[in-house]
């Protein structure tokens, strides 16, 4: 089975919620390590918020059945961004018998898209 999910968002409802909530939004929505990866930079934030979206929809669950931080959007050494997920992300993946995922980002100044495709 195939599934897609594809996501926009404004950069500057992750910089509104950056200044208005602290660590506090860093948490609730990225792990430790897509933190690090992203150093503050409210477009690459903004671009791994979309794909978490979007991957929700491919999983037919959209954001409340997983939390943001199962799933996890990092990048490797050549910048290419991989899906990881843990959880009820990985369990419910795994029901769906969904084992190879590819996902996409792109950002402007002033918007992010996020795109997942499971197989």
């Amino acid at each position: 089975m195939l599934r897609v999910g594809v996501d926009l968002i404004e950069v500057n409802r992750i910089e509104n919620s950056m200044a208005r909530y602290g660590q506090r939004f860093y948490d609730r929505f990225f792990t430790p390590h897509e933190q690090a990866q992203c150093g503050g930079r409210a477009n690459r934030l903004a671009g791994r918020f979309a794909v978490k979206e979007a991957v929700a929809k491919a999983l037919g669950t959209g954001i409340g059945d997983v939390r943001w931080v199962d799933i996890e959007v990092i990048c490797d050494e050549h910048g290419r961004p991989e899906l990881v997920l843990h959880a009820q992300a990985e369990v419910l993946a795994r029901q769906l018998g969904l084992t190879e995922w590819a996902i996409s980002i792109s950002h402007t100044n002033s918007h992010a898209v996020g795109m997942a495709v499971a197989l």
